[in-house]
């Protein structure tokens, strides 16, 4: 008999896939998103996985996750899960902390024997009290048994037919959150579409993990999450590599040079490589090359031939890259670095998340080698970003560095795909802007102090440039004390100068609020969601986020003046808060800082927050 089922209505939740790295929970996660997307919700997710290739199976460094926020107003990915999916104990245990008191939690029964939960480091038979998940509405559910007996008779090995159980999972969680599956189907027909067998057995087990919701016995209510109108155009659902690349791509159309990008793999920026290989009939050359200096190399070679030249990378490969780029600042070439940061130093935590690469970023190559440092704020600012990286970088003739991270990287939102006639034109500063008759390599733009980029073999605009510092007039190699301290000075106005062609700094709040929260690149979201959740509580609050911070937008100084409490909050010892000190004479500030690998958590925010207004 179908169960009749309580429906709640919530503005927000969030959900949580957790099992094996082979359990299939970050593509079960992913398609549970572009669905609750296209029914719509604004959705912001967080794939959560291990380092390794594939840890023992059932083991605690084995588990991989996958969250996704959705509802009507999403800034993150949130906290807390409403509703947990743990395909094994190892999976329950490593999430416990990250659920409320009143979720609900799915299991596999058939992953927890006795051997499942030795694996987990359970030390008694009822995980749940040991973990004191005492107040959660559990729904156990044999989702192994009930997938093998699903795809009886189909033409699949045993280990074949069990790695759809994923799927079974999807369908329970597509019945609990009222998702027809019509939309799902159509998704995994294409996945699969090369494999038949897999097309069916799929949409089989999906079919069957939502009838089993229907038609089982339960308490637990289903949920309606509200949606939200958004604006009429095509949308996708882009991580931020992603949208980097495609930020990179928009920018080459638009400015008419092609783009280059010379890489090395390295977790978590990868992805913009693979992406950018796809398009080759819109002249990208995105090659793979031996090492990350070979990589940087080739991206300045390409520059110095008339292209839109970029390289991507995370921070150990930045540090790799950092003579590389002093050669770029001291030749004087465009070029862009994507700095997907993560877990450091060293190799570190190479999947998980921090923002402790600015240091690097704007100090990390010798002698006085200024350059633009800007940051992402979110997986679909990634496409903003890349593409104001593109157009300084071509408009300035300097090398721009674009940090994003592994949070916003490998996080994923809807994105409307933008009309780029709305989009600032990008004129690179190239011979054709020359009006004079007597072409020189050091000839600069009196007002920006940028010179005249010559891609090499261009007839009548013969040159050289290179490593050594050159004069000031003529370009030639000169070793003249008075000249490289004018040297030194140009190449630092040059890079200050460009605070006059990019935005000015915004303010969310008011500017008679008690305190000021600063923020730059990837924790934008958690922080705008703290900040608006204690102005509906009646405290004041303000929020700055910075987006561009070398140059710092021309207002910073008179926007954080205003304030007489502000509290800087970064995940890692205080580089921002740093760096903001030094360029503003006399700012007092306070520090939030966190170095976990992990995404902030807006609970912890607001309770920091809260403690700096009562002092």
């Amino acid at each position: 008999m179908q169960n009749t089922v309580k429906i709640k209505d919530v503005k927000d939740i969030v959900i949580r896939f957790s099992g094996d790295s082979g359990d299939g929970m970050q593509l079960t996660g992913t398609i549970f998103s572009n669905l609750s997307a296209i029914f719509g919700n604004q959705i912001s997710t967080f794939p959560d996985y291990p380092a390794e290739i594939r840890a023992p199976q059932g083991t605690l460094s084995g588990v991989s996750g996958f969250q996704v926020h959705l509802g009507n107003q999403i800034y993150n990915s949130g906290d807390k899960a409403d509703v947990l999916v743990a395909m094994n104990p190892a999976a329950l245990k490593v999430n416990a902390n990250f659920l409320k008191k009143d979720s609900v939690i799915v299991i596999d029964t058939d992953s927890f024997s006795k051997r499942d939960m030795e694996k987990a480091l359970f030390s008694t038979e009822d995980p749940f009290v040991e973990l004191g998940l005492t107040t959660q509405q559990i729904i156990s559910v044999p989702i192994t048994s009930l997938t093998k007996s699903s795809l009886e008779g189909m033409e699949m090995d045993m280990k074949s037919r069990i790695r759809s159980k994923n799927m079974f999972a999807l369908g329970l969680v597509c019945w609990l959150f009222n998702r027809p599956l019509d939309v799902a189907n159509h998704m995994l027909s294409a996945k699969f579409a090369k494999k038949p067998v897999l097309v069916e057995a799929n949409l089989k087990v999906l079919a069957d993990g939502f009838n089993y919701g229907q038609n089982t016995d339960t308490t637990i209510s289903s949920y309606r999450v509200e949606t939200v109108n958004v604006d009429k155009g095509y949308y996708l659902d882009v991580n931020g590599n992603t949208a980097t690349a495609y930020g990179l791509i928009a920018a080459s159309e638009n400015s008419g040079k092609p783009l280059f990008l010379g890489s090395y793999p390295i977790t978590p920026a990868t992805d913009i490589l693979h992406e950018l290989v796809k398009f080759k009939q819109l002249g990208v050359k995105a090659i793979q090359v031996e090492d990350e200096i070979a990589g940087v190399c080739t991206a300045i070679g390409a520059s110095f031939a008339g292209s839109l030249a970029a390289t991507s990378t995370s921070g150990p490969g930045l540090a790799l890259k950092g003579e590389a780029i002093g050669l770029a600042v001291m030749a004087e070439l465009p070029l862009v670095v994507v700095d997907v940061q993560r877990g450091g130093p060293s190799t570190g935590l190479p999947t998980k998340t921090e923002q402790t690469d600015l240091r690097q970023a704007l100090y990390g190559r010798n002698g006085e080698s200024p350059i633009v440092v800007m940051a992402a704020a979110s997986p679909t600012d990634c496409f903003d970003m890349a593409y104001w990286a593109s157009k300084v970088a071509l408009e300035h003739i300097t090398p721009v560095i674009l940090l994003t991270d592994g949070y916003i990287a490998n996080g994923s939102s809807a994105w409307r795909i933008p009309d780029l006639d709305k989009y600032p034109s990008i004129v690179p500063h190239d011979v054709s802007q020359y009006k004079g008759n007597e072409w020189r390599s050091a000839l600069r733009d009196d007002e920006t102090m940028v010179r005249y980029w010559a891609e090499a073999g261009l007839e009548g605009y013969t040159h050289r440039i290179g490593g050594l510092e050159k004069d000031y007039t003529t370009g030639a190699i000169s070793t003249d004390a008075a000249n490289h301290q004018k040297m030194v000075n140009v190449r630092q106005a040059k890079v200050d100068k460009i605070a006059d062609f990019i935005p000015q700094l915004e303010l969310v709040g008011g500017e008679d609020a008690d305190l000021l929260v600063v923020g730059w690149g990837g924790t934008y979201g958690h922080l705008r969601e703290a900040v608006e959740k204690m102005d509906d509580a009646g405290q004041k609050v303000a929020l700055a986020h910075f987006r561009f911070i070398s140059p710092l937008p021309k207002n910073t100084a008179a926007v954080l003046k205003k304030f007489k409490k502000i509290i800087v909050a970064e995940q890692n010892n205080g580089q921002f808060a740093g760096y903001l000190q030094e360029k503003i004479e006399g700012l007092q500030i306070s520090r939030y800082n966190k170095v976990e690998g992990q995404p902030f958590a807006v609970s912890d925010l607001i309770e920091a927050f809260t403690k700096k207004l009562g002092e």
